[in-house]
């Protein structure tokens, strides 16, 4: 068998024109693999999350401390919190602001329907600017009940 291939002077030949196929396709995985691989950037993400203190409530004014947390449950400064009507009504928007420990405290009046036991409120976050937090997940809701008291 080898002294078949050491008779074949075409192998010589073909053999530069196989290497530089095999350069080009290399070179043009490695740029797609490079290509792909820029974009880990943004799998170095971390979610975030609100805890609201009370997550239940009764149908009146009140106040609610929402803490915004990374995933290892580290506070999230410089946030801003959205507390909006969920099934339960409430006038407006109410926004506020984490201060250096996550913690937003906001006034809100929730209300429910005549005939409506209960209802919820919808809180969201819009992570601080330029920072590797993000809100994609959706967040506690917070239970409005007719009859009760904190």
């Amino acid at each position: 068998m080898f002294h078949e291939l050491r008779r074949d002077e075409r192998a010589i030949e073909g053999l530069p024109v196989r290497l530089l196929i095999a350069f080009v396709v290399g070179v043009a995985t490695l740029g797609v693999l490079l290509q792909t691989v820029s974009g880990v950037g943004t799998l170095a993400t971390s979610e975030v999350d609100v805890k609201p203190t009370p997550d239940v409530v009764g149908p009146s004014e009140q106040s609610l401390s929402l803490t915004v947390v990374d995933a290892s449950g580290n506070g999230v400064a410089g946030a801003t919190v959205l507390v909006k009507a969920g099934t339960a009504r409430l006038d407006g928007t109410v926004v506020a602001r984490t201060n250096e420990s996550g913690v937003a405290t906001v006034r809100v009046a929730p209300r429910l329907g005549a005939n409506q036991a209960d209802g919820t409120l919808t809180v969201s976050v819009k992570p601080p600017a330029g920072s590797e937090y993000v809100d994609r997940r959706g967040n506690t809701r917070i239970l409005v009940v007719r009859g009760y008291e904190s």
